[in-house]
């Protein structure tokens, strides 16, 4: 083996042949040391930053998306944490909202939060979760027994569907709770007689209802039965409702009152067992589960959340098995009652129908409508008594519930029928006083309402006072609600005070609320079953199937 000479091999001697050889220099094939240094490593380095390149791209991506993990883990961490301890959520509730030219501005202002959390629905539970399917059927339908057993009080079927009727001459009204927002609420707000003093009113009583809330959802009457959170959670969630807030978030909504109504919603589910002996029972008192079914059904008709579905279709199907013998509804499950608690009953059963497909027995209604007949007093059944027509007399809290009963359930009941027409005459012998200190709203609740779906002068009249001899009205309901509204008292700011009736003596400062609000909700809370046509007579908009 030799050893490699590292010096250049020398050229060979010139040969006598070639010294005629013309070596011509071309300047221009010439490769300098560098030139000949940089065509040796180019192809190298090319490869080489490519691969780099490559590499650097690689982790970019591998570590972003390391990145993004560990700052959703952190969210998860930051929401879990909070959740532990439990903090107070902050007031941002703006209810000092001045006169705005928007009706819809005057609803209550929630100042927008970045990645605000709705604790009820980020949890197991499926209330309002985008990604739900709905349950299984047979967790809440009706047992669908044969005709041959309805000769029991209180049994479901499958029976009592809705459907849209011809708007005839006023044109097509649809029914049911369409007209909480929107064109539709400000139209039916103007149309109807409320104003922007109104729509203050209610959006200061909603901000004051939000701060009665309690940390697991539900509400508690301050005076009364403390312990029927049942009906304190379905009465304080019914404003909330009618002003067309849900536990759903909406973009297009400013102010928003979501996570109140989903944690208002989810005790309720809470408390609503789906199978056993007590299927949709929130409370032993029939009192309590009407105005907690209401709840559930508007916000299922509102939303048509499949998970609220089994919930309010269990609660309805309670109010059903619980009639009494007679058609009406005890205080206790299966017991003969009264007019005052068939009312609650009838505007649950009104709430389901409306969604369209909770199911509602027709014979429920018929057994409910036999009840009416019994508690009905005068040849047009215009006037209602307690447990039969004994003392019936018109223009009473019991005649005022009958009539809106009638409305709802029986045919032919709309504001040109002889009994409504008769009815109405004697609720107007009974206006609000319009000034002093609010009384016996539990009255003016239902009464509010059959004049308002009776239409007219009436109505003008009811909401806005008698017409003065310039001819401005004075001493109307709606007036009456805003003046006597707290407004001075940081801590009451937006309620009122306990009216001296059952809503007051029972339910304190916040039934006489809750009611208060609603009260003033009646021009767009529902659409009118009824709607006169041109020619004055009436136009069924929803029609039993």
């Amino acid at each position: 083996m030799t050893t490699p000479n590292p010096s250049p091999v020398p050229l060979p001697a010139a040969s006598p042949t070639a010294a005629g050889v013309v070596i011509r220099r071309i300047e221009a094939a010439e490769e300098t040391t560098q030139e000949r240094l940089l065509k040796k490593h180019i192809p190298a380095w090319v490869v080489s930053g490519a691969m780099h390149v490559v590499i650097i791209a690689l982790m970019i991506l591998v570590l972003g998306t390391r990145g993004t993990e560990a700052r959703n883990s952190d969210k998860v961490l930051n929401t879990t944490a909070a959740k532990t301890d439990e903090p107070a959520d902050p007031d941002l509730t703006n209810d000092d909202l001045g006169l705005q030219s928007n009706f819809e501005a005057a609803l209550p202002h929630i100042e927008e939060v970045a990645e605000r959390t709705v604790e009820f629905i980020e949890t197991n539970d499926a209330l309002g979760r985008p990604d739900v399917t709905e349950p299984n059927p047979t967790t809440y339908a009706p047992p669908g027994l044969a005709t041959s057993d309805f000769n029991t009080a209180g049994t479901t079927g499958l029976e009592g569907a809705m459907k849209l009727g011809d708007g005839g001459a006023s044109g097509r009204f649809d029914g049911g709770l369409n007209g909480r927002s929107g064109a539709t609420k400000s139209r039916l707000l103007r149309e109807g007689g409320g104003n922007e003093a109104s729509e203050q009113a209610v959006a200061m009583a909603l901000a004051w209802l939000a701060r009665q809330q309690k940390s697991d959802g539900s509400w508690e009457f301050d005076i009364g039965r403390k312990e029927e959170r049942a009906a304190a959670t379905g009465l304080a969630l019914l404003p909330f409702l009618a002003a067309g807030e849900t536990h759903k978030k909406s973009k297009d909504r400013v102010k928003d009152y979501s996570q109140t109504v989903a944690k208002g919603l989810g005790y309720l589910i809470k408390i609503c067992p789906l199978g056993g002996a007590n299927a949709g029972r929130m409370s032993g008192n029939m009192y309590a589960q009407g105005i907690a079914t209401i709840a559930l059904c508007e916000a299922y008709g509102m939303t048509k959340d499949p998970a609220l579905r089994p919930y309010a279709q269990a609660a309805i199907n309670y109010i059903q098995k619980a009639q009494g013998p007679n058609g009406s509804w005890g205080y206790s499950a299966g017991t003969n009652g009264d007019t005052s608690i068939v009312g609650w009953q009838i505007q649950a059963l009104q709430a389901a129908k409306l969604t369209k497909d909770l199911i509602v027995n027709d014979r429920v209604i018929k057994k409910a409508i036999d009840f009416l007949d019994l508690a009905a007093a005068g040849s047009r059944k215009a006037m209602y008594g307690y447990r039969d027509n004994t003392g019936a007399r018109p223009g009473t809290s019991l005649t005022a519930v009958g009539l809106l009963c009638r409305y709802y359930i029986d045919s032919n009941w709309g504001p040109s029928s002889p009994g409504m027409i008769e009815g109405v005459a004697g609720l107007m012998k009974n206006p609000p006083i319009g000034q002093g200190e609010l009384r016996n709203m539990y009255y003016y609740y239902y009464a509010t309402q059959v004049v308002h779906f009776y239409e007219g002068e009436e109505w003008k009249t009811w909401n806005e006072g008698p017409k003065q001899p310039d001819g401005t009205r004075k001493g109307g309901m709606r007036d009456w609600l805003i003046q006597t509204q707290e407004k001075k008292d940081p801590n009451n700011r937006g309620s009122w005070n306990p009216e001296n009736g059952w809503f007051g003596t029972g339910c304190g400062r916040l039934g006489t609320t809750a009611i208060a609000a609603l009260t003033l909700e009646v021009y767009y809370r529902h659409l009118p079953t009824y709607k006169r046509g041109a020619n004055g007579n009436d136009v069924r908009v929803l029609e039993d199937k």
